[in-house]
């Protein structure tokens, strides 16, 4: 019953994340250098970063390893891919905060953003499917 595009969608989710991550710190420094970036907004927007670098850990690597996510939906158990799941939900006001609310909104932030909500919302669903045929 195990999900083979939930499984892959972990997969790409990973990787795709680590682009994301390196993408959007270099904007920041390339934003803080070409535009009057408030100090009082650098610190916290490369916090709120880092805060999305540490939940996508929880909620990827370390489901390969311990209990969530791919882990879950390997050994057909719904509850660890129900944790995914509220931890996803984490990731994807973050990745909201970076597209609406952070400093400056460029048109390559517009952009990862979207194809990460997009993954996001895609493996939401697939992790319901996959709760509902464990269930």
């Amino acid at each position: 019953l195990s999900s083979v595009p939930l499984q892959m969608l972990f997969y790409v989710n990973g990787i795709y994340y680590i682009f994301y991550f390196l993408a959007t710190l270099a904007m920041i420094v390339y934003k803080s250098q070409v535009f009057s970036y408030p100090d009082d907004f650098l610190a916290p927007d490369l916090a709120l970063l880092f805060i999305m670098a540490i939940l996508e850990v929880l909620r990827l690597h370390l489901a390969f390893c311990f209990l969530r996510g791919s882990k879950g939906n390997l050994t057909e158990e719904e509850a660890p891919l129900g944790l995914s799941l509220v931890i996803t939900v984490g990731s994807v006001l973050l990745s909201v905060y970076f597209l609406v609310w952070q400093t400056y909104v460029l048109q390559a932030d517009v952009i990862i953003n979207a194809v990460l909500l997009f993954t996001y919302g895609l493996e939401s669903v697939l992790k319901v499917i996959a709760i509902a045929a464990f269930v």
